[in-house]
């Protein structure tokens, strides 16, 4: 993917350097690997303690829900900030 998509976006902007498409390419990379890392070692820990507290406590499944989602939003926003690297300026 990678050793087409340089080509053409040098090909695509001159005054562009391949150093430069390189990098964003990297902290994109970076971005959500990093995040979605973040995200399933959180979602590991709090799915166990899920399991655990529902068989406890029933009632707090909706609660114990909400934290799963923030986890969930982490691994978005690495998308998001993974987008804006590749195409924003």
């Amino acid at each position: 993917m990678i050793l087409i998509a340089v080509p053409l976006v040098l090909a695509l902007k001159p005054n562009v350097t391949a150093e430069i498409v390189g990098e964003k390419y990297l902290g994109a990379a970076l971005a959500i690997g990093l995040a979605g890392l973040g995200a399933g070692i959180g979602m590991g820990t709090a799915a166990a303690a899920f399991a655990g507290a529902l068989v406890e406590r029933p009632e707090l499944f909706g609660r114990s829900l909400i934290f799963i989602v923030f986890i969930e939003a982490i691994a978005i926003y690495g998308l998001v900030i993974a987008f804006m690297l590749l195409f924003m300026g």
